[in-house]
């Protein structure tokens, strides 16, 4: 069976556009996949992150993995952090990784393009501890959205560059992006990606997000005035986002849904669109709900780091013998 691993960074709360891009694609791969899903805790502190808030967004981020259809059984479900082995490969590929390739990462190019200050050095190398997180299992696959296929690439450079210098030792990643909901944009803004860090709290849905706020964000949502209801993402991105959001969590395709809203009115849409979005919420929420009030959680961490441990250190002292690092190996 072909492995696929993926992880989210819960800086903040989940949003639908974490649901739709990752954790509904997750589930729909546990079967058809060996899945490995993880929870990028580490690549949390790049930027200075409350201690307490962290901890419950680590905790939300877990049971919501679990609330939207994750199989323990069937999914290997840990925290980076629990697994060692990341930061250490993670360090071992920045040595071969250079700085060029560094220079030229989207999110540290835009964040220097903005003239932010006092940027971790972390920031700045984040990458080779992507790499490592999807090295250090031989994942075949890495479901991405549009804003992530760059780090599988990178990934694939520094997987390349060691197996020639060294001798083969990983697998070269493949990235997949999704038909549809790859990159749900904000619903206040469409010209950007819905984010945790959407300065308009009213652009971004959040999983825990009471249904009634839902409804309300998207009444609000942008659109334009042409009052035709089209798949022209260029003219009409605000509309183009709500079919995908519909589509995606009708598991249809634009064109239908396109043509479902057909002659129907903007308030219609919107109105349909909220009901889709708060019936998968509410299902999403009520498990949520069960799962936090248990001690599933614990135990499925445990099972997790024992399974993936296991894989990750035997790829780690593969790596550190053929490096020349171990004396008596």
């Amino acid at each position: 069976m072909k492995r696929m691993l993926s992880g989210i960074k819960p800086t903040g709360a989940l949003t639908l556009g974490n649901y739709i891009g990752a954790l509904r694609q997750f589930v729909s791969y546990q079967d058809e996949y060996e899945m490995i899903a993880f929870i990028a805790n580490l690549h949390c502190i790049t930027v200075y992150q409350e201690p307490k808030e962290l901890r419950k967004n680590l905790k939300d981020a877990v049971a919501l993995y679990l609330a939207a259809g994750l199989d323990p059984e069937k999914a290997t479900i840990f925290l980076q952090s629990d697994v060692h082995e990341h930061a250490q490969l993670g360090y071992i590929l920045a040595c071969h990784t250079y700085m060029g390739e560094l220079n030229r990462m989207t999110q540290f190019k835009d964040k220097m393009a903005k003239g932010e200050n006092n940027l971790s050095a972390g920031m700045y190398t984040y990458p080779c501890l992507m790499a490592a997180d999807i090295l250090l299992y031989d994942a075949d696959y890495v479901p991405v959205g549009e804003d992530q296929k760059q780090h599988v690439e990178l990934a694939r450079d520094i997987a390349n560059r060691f197996n020639n210098r060294y001798s083969p030792t990983f697998t070269l990643p493949e990235p997949l992006q999704a038909k549809v909901g790859a990159r749900i944009m904000s619903l206040a803004n469409p010209s950007i990606k819905m984010s945790k860090s959407d300065p308009s709290n009213n652009g971004c849905i959040y999983l825990l997000d009471d249904l009634n706020l839902v409804k309300n964000k998207i009444k609000r949502a942008t659109t334009d005035s042409y009052n035709e209801i089209t798949l022209d993402k260029e003219k009409q991105p605000g509309i183009y986002n709500l079919l995908e959001i519909a589509a995606s969590l009708s598991n249809k395709s634009l064109k239908e849904m396109q043509e479902e809203y057909a002659g129907k009115s903007y308030a219609y849409l919107k109105e349909n669109v909220s009901e889709i979005v708060c019936a998968s919420l509410k299902d999403i929420q009520e498990k949520y709900n069960d799962i936090i009030n248990s001690n599933m959680i614990d135990d499925v961490l445990k099972q997790g780091q024992e399974k993936a441990s296991r894989i990750a250190y035997k790829k780690l002292a593969k790596v550190q013998r053929k490096l020349g690092l171990e004396i008596s190996k």
